[in-house]
């Protein structure tokens, strides 16, 4: 069987996770160090916890280091690159999962400074990332290619009407920049795709102020139970692997059937 029939192949090369210190972006770092890659673990605030999560790679015999860096600031992000090949080797990947949702509100009680916010991280700075690995991965500027997986939401789709829409707004941004530089990139040994996950099992709700929100939107799931982070992380790592080589421009809801 080809390596890109072989279920839990083994992977090389470095991947960037943005905001992988808690929740979905964890779970990846985790599972893309178990699976082989190097793994450069970004985040902002939560210093303890990305080394917590190096240290789990590293004890599984993986490598990886931790970067601190605010997604929504672009020097932040051309140092978090240059520190992750220095460290850990040439870019194979790069999960956008680095987000905000600029709290809950109605559309007319948005502040500007919510949605600039918000934007500035979930879509120009996973936009300025993307760049980034553009420049290292793709074959047109001398790169071996890779893969980037952009975090979505359901919330693209359904809107999130009454709790927040201009979260949602950026996640259809993100839906549509996906497509776009998937076709852009494609023979440039580069693929692009997104995982919109639904209701998941993070701290997201309880820092938004409302922890009861899962147990609240639990019946609108036809499986009946949120989803887990490490859920998630299978669908992410998947798309990053060489097992989606023939996978680009799609994006993946993983949100039990919502």
């Amino acid at each position: 069987m080809s390596e890109h029939g072989r279920e839990g192949a083994q992977e090389s090369g470095t991947v960037v996770v943005t905001g992988g210190s808690r929740g979905i972006g964890a779970a990846t770092a985790r599972l893309a160090g178990a699976r082989g890659f190097a793994v450069a673990v970004n985040y902002t605030t939560g210093e303890a916890e990305a080394d917590a999560v190096v240290r789990v790679i590293r004890e599984q015999g993986g490598k990886a280091v931790a970067i601190r860096g605010d997604v929504g600031r672009e020097l932040d992000i051309l140092q978090l690159f240059r520190e992750a090949e220095r460290e850990l080797g040439p870019l194979r990947g790069l999960v956008n999962n680095a987000g905000v949702t600029g709290g809950f509100a109605r559309v007319e009680a948005v502040t500007a400074e919510a949605l600039e916010r918000t934007f500035a991280v979930n879509v120009t700075g996973a936009i300025l990332c993307a760049r980034e690995v553009v420049k290292r991965m793709s074959t047109l500027h001398g790169g071996r290619g890779g893969s980037i997986v952009n975090i979505s939401s359901l919330a693209a789709r359904t809107g999130s009407a009454g709790e927040w829409v201009h979260y949602a707004a950026s996640k259809g941004a993100i839906n549509t920049f996906t497509i776009g530089l998937a076709r852009e990139v494609a023979t440039e040994g580069i693929r692009v795709n997104a995982v919109a996950p639904g209701l998941v099992e993070t701290g997201l709700h309880a820092a938004n102020g409302e922890p009861q929100r899962l147990e609240r939107l639990k019946p609108t799931i036809p499986m009946g139970r949120a989803g887990r982070p490490e859920e998630i992380a299978e669908a992410i790592v998947w798309l990053l692997s060489s097992a989606a080589s023939y996978v680009t421009g799609t994006v993946l809801e993983v949100g039990g059937g919502r």
